[in-house]
């Protein structure tokens, strides 16, 4: 089996799993409670946040888990815009964020917010001159994803934090860092709200965090006991949490070797465009994380060619595992390939990937691409 779609979620790592199941085992108890197996349990739960923070540039205080990027994205929008709506009603994002991001904005818009979505270029970037001109005194939030989820382009965050703040300094800026987190080298010096998600970097399901700076309100949209001070009311995930942080400690580990040995692999894909006709990359090739790979087949259909790989042992997606069934919302595709739309698959690496398995890949979409075209023509 090789599998290829890495951002929709990834395999737990096995230390990862060792960390998870000793915690279920030993350290079960409410961090809440007041005896000694609940402190310490909350102990652990201390260690973890300061270990994050760390690899962020944040202090402990400044974490708090979630279930995910999801969960995090709507605790800093939604809370965040309601806070600070008697200063200005402005607030801004791109065209092709998340959809527990762009949803968010809908809503907000829904509720009288005057909501700004920016253009994008045909790499995925926004003009940041565009998004100052934007920027007024009542524009309270500004939020734009670390890295896109389907084109693996990454934006200068802190550039774009620090411009901000320059054209006005009480505009709070948010960014989805859930495909940029654990890949990345990040410092949050110039972002007050950061999302993540463990999943995406084999811890389990249902565990991220939200970093949000020192001083920054919100309104709570999650109402309970009052846990992490009331942002995230629930009973703390010990097991989730634990997991998150050793995923956190070994992806920052291998930072640099992982980033290297994954070039390699994305590499090898792109060199298909010399014995192929008509493949096109989406997105920036030269710049970006090589953890994603958007490419089109024209006359070919994503969907199709996505069956024909799985045939094969063969595992990718044609976008967002998120807005991939049931009503779709416009892809980042729609903005920089629209010709080429439903032509396009996502391919999405992690270090378990190998230069093997992309020359497997390669041997796979060789024979099945002009075989599908061939049918298509007829």
């Amino acid at each position: 089996m090789i599998y290829f779609d890495n951002s929709a979620t990834t395999k737990v790592n096995e230390e990862v799993l060792n960390e998870v199941v000793y915690t279920m085992n030993n350290n079960f108890a409410n961090a809440s409670s007041l005896h000694r197996l609940g402190y310490e349990v909350e102990q652990k739960i201390i260690n973890a946040k300061k270990g994050i923070a760390n690899i962020i540039g944040a202090k402990e205080d400044e974490i708090y888990f979630t279930s995910g990027g999801t969960e995090s994205n709507n605790i800093a929008i939604l809370g965040v815009c309601d806070a600070y709506k008697k200063y200005g009603n402005k607030i801004i994002t791109t065209k092709i964020e998340h959809p527990s991001v762009l949803k968010c904005f809908n809503e907000l818009e829904e509720r009288g917010f005057n909501v700004c979505y920016l253009d994008v270029d045909n790499k995925g970037y926004i003009n940041i001159d565009n998004l100052l001109d934007e920027i007024d005194e009542n524009t309270i939030f500004v939020s734009i994803m670390y890295v896109n989820n389907e084109i693996k382009k990454k934006k200068k965050i802190n550039e774009i934090g620090k411009k901000i703040k320059e054209k006005n300094k009480n505009t709070i800026f948010h960014t989805d860092a859930v495909q940029a987190f654990g890949k990345l080298k990040i410092d949050v010096k110039y972002i007050d709200l950061m999302s993540v998600s463990g999943h995406k970097i084999h811890a389990q399901k249902g565990i991220g965090f939200l970093y949000i700076k020192k001083g920054i309100r919100l309104n709570n949209i999650i109402f309970g006991a009052g846990q992490q001070k009331g942002v995230r009311s629930g009973t703390i995930n010990n097991e989730g949490i634990i997991g998150l942080y050793k995923a956190s400690e070994l992806a920052y580990k291998n930072l640099d070797e992982n980033f290297t040995k994954i070039s390699k692999v994305k590499n090898e894909i792109i060199s298909l465009k010399d014995k192929i006709e008509n493949m096109y990359i989406n997105g920036d090739e030269e710049n970006g994380i090589p953890y994603i790979l958007s490419v089109s087949f024209k006359d070919v259909k994503g969907e199709v060619l996505l069956h024909s790989l799985e045939y094969k042992d063969i595992f990718v997606s044609t976008g967002s595992a998120c807005s991939s069934k049931g009503k779709k919302d416009l892809s980042t595709i729609y903005y920089v390939n629209k010709e080429n739309l439903g032509s396009t698959i996502r391919i999405s690496f992690s270090a378990d990937n190998t230069i093997e398995e992309a020359k497997e890949f390669n041997k796979a979409i060789l024979e099945i691409v002009p075989m599908l075209r061939m049918y298509v023509k007829r």
